[in-house]
């Protein structure tokens, strides 16, 4: 890996991470046009330490709550009905979907589903998908009405993003809005849902980077992963700020004809032969 991939890849992480329109694709695709190999599954996963660290601190004090909050609850029957002890609950159980599905299918997380054919339809798919969630849902519920079974179906659609091109924001994003949950309240769970799957995630992976996973994939040095990293934590922090902005006053449609445009662009780039699809 040249420095050049490592932070134009970095940039692409953090810009991406939160944007319904899947980083792990942008990633791929980043990764085929400009430097004609794949940075690999691993990296990804690492670079999300990053901007998983930027959820960290921007959402601070609302994990301290809830976290202390959930503790305190599971002494302390008084407190079990406030919404920060159920909310604790509600990013545990949401969180097993994708744990199992990424520890049974891990194999081909890593390899097939990164085929660019794969990672163009699903972008195309799922806009579609988000467009009919962003022109169906009602938006009349907040985060004080959320139950546990809007913890487990957006558990479900996180997992779907196991998939490049899916998107993990845009899948919570669409099962939400699908529930009638506001577009920020649909947000805000999403950060907090992806923390300990992309922590866990980061974590484990972090062996397997520096490893070459096949033929034409780029290794980054330990020095090219921690500045990769760094710069997907400040952007991605950036864009955890404006993201929520722009979905209290904004419909998701840009994002939907993001997604189809740059899906169209990546099919005709496969069928031309300027691109290789693995």
């Amino acid at each position: 890996m040249t420095w050049v991939e490592a932070i134009v890849l970095g940039i692409v992480q953090g810009l991406t991470e939160f944007l319904p329109v899947s980083s792990s694709g942008h990633l791929r695709i980043t990764s085929a046009i400009f430097f004609d190999q794949d940075a690999g599954a691993s990296f990804t996963a690492v670079t999300q330490l990053g901007t998983e660290a930027a959820v960290l601190i921007y959402f601070a004090k609302d994990i301290w709550r809830i976290t202390r909050t959930w503790l305190l609850g599971l002494r302390d029957r008084s407190v079990r009905s406030s919404l920060d002890y159920r909310m604790g609950w509600y990013v545990i159980i949401g969180s097993i979907p994708i744990g199992l599905f990424g520890f049974l299918f891990k194999d081909q997380i890593r390899e097939t589903a990164r085929n660019l054919w794969v990672v163009a339809t699903t972008l195309i798919v799922f806009a579609f998908v988000l467009a009919f969630a962003e022109y169906w849902g009602r938006q009349t519920r907040t985060l004080e009405n959320f139950r546990l079974r809007d913890g487990v179906v957006m558990g479900f659609a996180q997992a779907m993003a196991l998939v490049p091109g899916v998107s993990r924001s845009g899948g919570t994003l669409t099962a939400g809005l699908l529930l009638n949950l506001t577009r920020e309240a649909a947000a805000r769970y999403s950060f907090l849902l992806a923390i300990p799957a992309v922590v866990m995630s980061g974590i484990f992976s972090v062996g397997d980077v520096f490893q070459p996973a096949a033929p034409g994939t780029s290794v980054p040095t330990v020095a090219q992963m921690v500045v990769a990293t760094v710069i997907a934590f400040f952007v991605g922090y950036a864009a955890i700020a404006w993201l929520l902005r722009y979905v209290a006053h904004h419909t998701l449609y840009v994002f939907v004809l993001y997604r189809v445009a740059l899906g169209t662009l990546v099919l005709s780039l496969l069928l031309t032969g300027a691109i290789s699809a693995t």
